[in-house]
């Protein structure tokens, strides 16, 4: 558990600079990770689902095992900030 709390506290100072940022960290530079063995691989997703799933991390009907943590990482992006990193990573 200290190890995502120190994982999370050190993404969300470098989301400041770059939203896209946090992703990297667990979900890799093309979203080709499997985040902490639990999450889906986000570069398979179409923009649409990932645009949706970020949403709804944001607004707590989404989520698996990891829906708490999400929630956080999220919470502070932009509708805009989503849709770039969509455009980034996803399909």
């Amino acid at each position: 558990m200290k190890k995502i709390l120190l994982l999370t506290s050190i993404l969300a100072c470098a989301a400041f600079a770059n939203p896209y940022a946090k992703c990297i960290g667990c979900h890799g530079a093309n979203g080709e990770k499997v985040a902490l063995g639990k999450s889906k691989v986000i570069k398979d997703m179409t923009k649409a689902d990932f645009i949706a799933a970020m949403k709804g991390y944001k607004d707590g009907s989404y989520g698996g095992p990891m829906k708490g943590l999400m929630k956080g990482q999220v919470a502070p992006l932009t509708d805009a900030q989503i849709e770039e990193i969509a455009n980034k990573i996803a399909k």
